[in-house]
């Protein structure tokens, strides 16, 4: 699920302010990734490009930037989604998924949370995982939804 949002006004946007209250977002911090900014750069890229998955939503606002998030579809296949300044992206709870930049090398984005942040990454194979099973429940009966009309 993406989103656009005022990222030069984020705090006074009216669909970021709706989300962050139907989804109950309490904590937030903010994630700047370059070789100047992130402490164990080349180590972090690499762990957020392995294929994984969380036990919540992952979000973020990008402010500043680019890059590409990659999702499982359905058929077990790669989409890849670029984000850039504006775009807000909901990343589901027990989706593969894995994160890269661009040729810029830089991306600068909020980060939203339920209560303080547990980011745990579950690299793949995870498929045990109860979030994973949900996940999946949740898929197939959108699409048999979409198999009735």
């Amino acid at each position: 699920m993406s989103f656009l949002v005022d990222h030069l006004n984020y705090e006074e946007d009216v669909t970021l302010t709706k989300l962050r209250q139907d989804r109950s977002y309490t904590y937030e911090d903010e994630i700047t990734c370059s070789k100047e900014c992130l402490l164990n750069y080349e180590e972090k890229l690499k762990n957020f490009y392995t294929e994984h998955l969380h036990t919540d939503e992952e979000i973020r606002l990008v402010l500043d930037g680019s890059g590409y998030f990659d999702v499982r579809d359905k058929d077990d296949q790669w989409i890849r989604i670029e984000v850039k300044a504006g775009d807000l992206i909901i990343i589901p709870s027990g989706i593969y998924h894995r994160f890269t930049l661009n040729s810029n090398n830089y991306v600068k984005a909020k980060r939203y949370f339920v209560g303080e942040p547990v980011w745990l990454p579950y690299n793949r194979p995870a498929d045990d995982m109860e979030c994973r099973k949900m996940y999946l429940a949740r898929l197939e009966k959108s699409f048999e939804e979409v198999l009735l009309i």
